[in-house]
């Protein structure tokens, strides 16, 4: 058995195969999502203080080793970030709402583990009976098949978080005008929250039922929504939780605030479909480039090289 037919081998080259097709992928200007820094920064105007002038250079992050440094330390914290304690996940999971419990994502987690081993092991068997049986490949293909299935499960609960959060910014505005409506119309908050409980749906209202579940327990409303927001941890129900807490303790005015939230709300949504549709728009390049543009290529060319004589 030559080195190139080596298992071993073969497995070293896929995964240095696959690792470059990733980085090749991610590194792809649709998948490059801009940080807030980079964003906000030509909008701000650099003072060089002290300390920046008289501090030690830091060090290069360009060539090889920067290249090196920064994908370990963006691995390393990838990895920390799904190791999935049970205080971490409780937090997690918390954001869902109440439609989800620790239990059963480890119930989900270990079917995720079995059923990424049995795959790698159906893969192992096909291997073994054409290439022979090899105890390290079987062995690596099995563990990698169970880490698949725990970053799969650690997936889609992301997921379904990002899914949960998205649904509650589309709903805020209708519900924040609903509630400007109802107080506007004479009602006191409780009874506003109340009235859009009872004629509303979704996860937002859900939560909302939840907040006033708890305050019939003997929990104030105030405390009620402030738990409700810290699970929530989503900025613009942060905002709208402190305005009807400030409503309630010194009486201000609260519709034009909610009417207010509602509509940054819903710029801001515009502008996050804008953003969106930017990058579709340059993720679009990629198969014109790669496959209508070679085709349009050959169809122009192949013409002229008939009717040219290219023999010597």
């Amino acid at each position: 058995m030559s080195a190139l037919t080596d298992p071993l081998t073969i497995l070293a080259l896929g995964a240095f195969n696959g690792l470059a097709l990733c980085v090749f992928v991610l590194s792809l200007p649709p998948l490059r999502r801009p940080t807030l820094s980079s964003r906000i920064a030509p909008y701000l105007r650099d003072q060089e203080s002290l300390v920046d002038i008289y501090a030690p250079p830091t060090p290069r992050k360009e060539g090889l080793l920067g290249l090196l440094k920064s994908a370990t330390f963006g691995a390393t914290m990838w990895v920390t970030s799904r190791i999935t304690t049970d205080a971490t996940l409780s937090l997690r999971i918390n954001r869902l709402g109440g439609g989800a419990s620790l239990e059963r994502f480890r119930i989900n987690q270990v079917l995720s583990i079995l059923a990424g081993m049995i795959a790698a092991g159906c893969v192992a068997g096909l291997l073994s009976a054409h290439r022979g049986f090899s105890p390290v490949v079987t062995l690596v293909l099995i563990i990698s098949g169970g880490i698949a299935g725990h970053i799969a499960n650690d997936w889609r609960l992301s997921q379904a978080i990002a899914r949960h959060e998205s649904r509650v910014l589309a709903e805020f505005p209708t519900v924040a005008e609903l509630l400007a409506l109802s107080i506007t119309a004479g009602e006191g908050i409780v009874e506003a929250l109340e009235r859009v409980c009872r004629t509303c749906s979704g996860d937002l209202v859900d939560e909302l039922r939840t907040a006033l579940a708890t305050t019939r327990t003997g929990t104030p409303l105030v405390d009620a929504l402030d738990s409700m927001a810290t699970r929530i941890a989503i900025p613009e129900i942060v905002q709208f939780v402190d305005g009807l807490a400030v409503s309630m303790t010194r009486g201000t005015p609260l519709a034009e605030v909610l009417r207010a939230q509602a509509a940054d709300v819903r710029e801001q949504s515009r502008r996050r479909l804008l953003e969106l549709s930017g990058k579709k728009e340059i993720g679009m390049l990629v198969p014109v480039v790669v496959f209508v543009l070679p085709v349009t290529v050959i169809f122009a060319v192949f013409p002229s090289l008939t009717v040219l004589d290219l023999s010597p």
